[in-house]
């Protein structure tokens, strides 16, 4: 039996990304392995559906998975009693005002994981993609100031692919996953990547999304006007309501 083979790409080499159906079936998505984790390669894989997924001691591994799992932004679900916490709750949301610190949330050991898949390398890439404008935070405050969730994410045109969220208080990441959602779909941007699919991810409303589809509304989507996410004024959570 021959060997199943995927793209090696090179360290500080400009050279393309394979095309997305060129993808295993197993592991799901595996598209390529190497390179770095330039901000212009960065921004090459999520303009092309691709994202970077690896542990430590690995290579950074490339995916695109078939199917993929999004957020219609209009879509996330809130059960009848997590709306009634919402309009209960006084808690404060913010963007771009502790990118590192939701990044470092997010990398926290976790009961379900052995590790973290967010390495010093991928915590040093996106936050120059956080520097450049690219790579964005939600964060969720209570009311005594205290960083209690979040999430983060590369932001392009009015496309925005989510790497990754986290709770430090119940209901923390819900309220990021919603706050962006709702902020997103008043910008005009249909979707949210959330990249594979969790049971987590299905009961917030999470869909899955052929991927020859989620790869055409990418290659759309990025190409149009940024937002100004410099903008964005911290709300109240039961503004989400």
């Amino acid at each position: 039996m021959n060997p199943i083979r995927i793209q090696i790409l090179r360290p500080g080499v400009r050279e393309e990304f394979p095309p997305p159906d060129r993808a295993l079936d197993e592991p799901n998505g595996l598209l390529a392995a190497g390179g770095d984790l330039s901000a212009e390669r960065l921004l090459d894989a999520y303009r092309h559906a691709i994202f970077p997924w690896f542990s430590e001691g690995t290579p950074i591994l490339w995916w695109c998975p078939e199917p993929r799992t999004v957020f219609e932004t209009d879509g996330p679900h809130v059960s009848r009693r997590l709306s009634r916490w919402l309009r209960q709750c006084d808690w404060t949301i913010r963007v771009d005002s502790a990118f590192a610190d939701v990044v470092r949330g997010c990398a926290a050991p976790r009961a379900s994981q052995d590790g973290t898949w967010i390495t010093q390398h991928m915590f040093d890439a996106y936050c120059e993609l956080h520097t450049l404008g690219h790579a964005h935070s939600i964060e969720v405050f209570d009311t005594g100031q205290r960083l209690v969730g979040g999430l983060y994410g590369v932001a392009l045109g009015r496309m925005f692919f989510a790497e990754s969220m986290f709770s430090r208080a119940s209901n923390g990441s819900k309220v990021a996953l919603l706050g962006l959602c709702r902020m997103l779909h008043d910008w005009g941007f249909p979707l949210c990547d959330a990249q594979v699919a969790s049971p987590h991810l299905a009961r917030m409303g999470a869909k899955e999304m052929p991927r020859a589809a989620f790869v055409e509304h990418v290659r759309t989507h990025c190409a149009m006007p940024a937002p100004a996410w410099r903008d964005v004024v911290p709300k109240k959570v039961r503004e989400l309501v």
